[in-house]
């Protein structure tokens, strides 16, 4: 089912929440931004995915329309799918410079010729349609090479692992407007995922610059209204990653594996 963020005469934010069976495999969104009848899908997910998107996403602009796969990293959930989306678009992937040359690895020989576009560490700002995507650095967040994307039009910040909870797919499809009580397993994930709590007030500190509608991250629920401030207060004295490991998560193991 999709559902959508935001949507004018000529701009629509959408996402897809439940393609993912919740016994199978993490939960994970993707979502597509058309803009004057050009489009951008990003994070498109896993083969698992690729049916049910290809299909439910025609309602707004047909697979072969479109001009950009985005991913915020390399990882399985978000473009296992690329040798899929290279064979049924002319879409040129955009991605982390330092994931460019990894990401042909989901492809078959060739397929990925001249369709990758690296990004540099700084980011930048990309045109489709008669509007920009602003990608903006995300690095350690949790990939080393990472991006998220503002959508200046819609203000829809796409903010991949940040602001994620584990939810259903159901349960992704309602926004949340308060962190009080924080939703299930968000504290739990960005104590793991996230670096350190240096890399989290930079962050932080470059977002509050932005205008920002809704945060709609790769997994779990949209945040809105007060949740938004809330974030980012709560990441912002966060200890996480680095800052919680020690010699005990450095020892010689004991433990038989069950097999």
């Amino acid at each position: 089912m999709s559902i959508e963020l935001y949507k004018d005469a000529q701009h629509a934010c959408v996402t897809f929440t439940d393609l993912v069976p919740d016994e199978e495999a993490v939960q994970a969104n993707q979502f597509l931004i058309v803009d004057h009848g050009e489009g951008v899908i990003l994070d498109p997910g896993g083969n698992m995915t690729y049916n049910e998107l290809s299909l439910t996403m025609r309602k707004y602009i047909a697979p072969n329309k479109l001009d950009y796969i985005l991913a915020s990293h390399a990882d399985p959930d978000i473009i296992a799918s690329l040798d899929r989306w290279m064979t049924g678009s002319q879409a040129k992937l955009v991605i982390s410079a330092l994931w460019a040359r990894f990401a042909p690895h989901f492809c078959k020989l060739g397929k990925t010729d001249r369709r990758v576009i690296a990004v540099p560490d700084a980011g930048g700002r990309l045109r489709f349609g008669q509007t920009q995507l602003w990608l903006l650095p995300a690095h350690f967040m949790h990939a080393e090479g990472n991006f998220q994307f503002y959508d200046p039009v819609s203000k829809i910040l796409f903010s991949g692992d940040l602001g994620v909870s584990l939810l259903s797919g159901a349960q992704a499809g309602h926004v949340i407007t308060s962190l009080d009580p924080m939703p299930h397993g968000m504290e739990a994930f960005h104590r793991r995922y996230m670096v350190s709590n240096k890399i989290l007030k930079l962050w932080v500190r470059m977002v509050r610059q932005l205008d920002i509608a809704l945060i709609a991250p790769q997994h779990g629920a949209p945040l809105a209204g007060a949740a938004i401030g809330q974030l980012l207060d709560w990441l912002d004295n966060l200890p996480c990653g680095i800052d919680l490991m020690g010699p005990g998560q450095y020892q010689i193991p004991t433990t038989d594996l069950a097999v």
